[in-house]
């Protein structure tokens, strides 16, 4: 009895054992931590810098309606942002996206669809990059240079697929997920940014989805504030440049 017991326990272990590592979301849970790809220049979280910059970035437009009011505030206190966007949602607002450019912002690859990242293959992400950047120079005449993977899944075959597309992954400052796309309020988004502001920081935000009047309301608390403290806005690309000393911000 007891050879049998010890029999279907040793089974049933193998079989939960054998489930554990075919399931595509304990993988995706074993994945390699934030040392692991910094340390090998792969992701970008933030820039340690002794400057007083920061790089806002605007995540899953753009919007017709959200992202021009985005756009007005950025204007009205002379700071440049990065937008990763969506390809196909630059199709439907493209006037949005060259008013960006021209306006001196940075636009940045965030797929075409804007696929879960745990469900996808490394060809269909390579299709992703590749057709959002097709349509953004399609559209606006520039190319895009760094990536973040929708819903900031980062692992082998994301990072991997994104390098060999010619992009650098860029995440943000772990303090500084403003956490907008959950409509948590004003305070809590101004909160969140102003508390925890530091140089070489990257500040996410997103200009789709939701109730984006609380981001656009909190904006006009947050750039005045951090321009008081004395902090230049920059783009990632630009940040990225601060990093390796290609330029210093007065």
């Amino acid at each position: 009895m007891f050879r049998r017991s010890a029999g279907v326990v040793l089974l049933l272990s193998c079989c939960v054992l054998a489930l554990f590592l075919t399931d595509p979301n304990q993988a995706h849970a074993k994945k390699k931590g934030r040392f692991y790809y910094e340390k090998r220049g792969d992701v970008v979280w933030e820039v340690p810098t002794e400057q007083k910059v920061v790089a806002l970035t605007f995540d899953d437009g753009p919007h017709p309606k959200y992202t021009p009011q985005v756009l007005d505030i950025l204007k009205r206190y002379h700071a440049k942002a990065t937008f990763y966007v969506v390809g196909s949602r630059v199709e439907r607002a493209p006037e949005v996206a060259k008013r960006a450019i021209k306006e001196g912002h940075e636009l940045a690859n965030h797929t075409y669809g804007h696929p879960y990242m745990t469900r996808i293959s490394a060809q269909e992400l390579r299709e992703e990059i590749d057709k959002a950047d097709e349509v953004v120079t399609t559209i606006t005449g520039h190319h895009l240079s760094t990536f973040r993977p929708p819903g900031g899944v980062y692992n082998d075959l994301v990072v991997n697929t994104a390098k060999t597309a010619g992009y650098l992954v860029v995440m943000w400052s772990w303090n500084q997920d403003t956490k907008d796309w959950s409509d948590p309020g004003v305070y809590k988004i101004v909160d969140r940014v102003l508390k925890n502001a530091h140089n070489g920081g990257i500040v996410l935000f997103h200009d789709f989805g939701g109730d984006r009047m609380q981001t656009i309301r909190a904006l006009e608390q947050i750039l005045p504030e951090l321009e008081k403290r004395g902090y230049r806005f920059l783009t990632v690309s630009e940040l990225l440049q601060v990093r390796y000393g290609v330029i210093n911000v007065p």
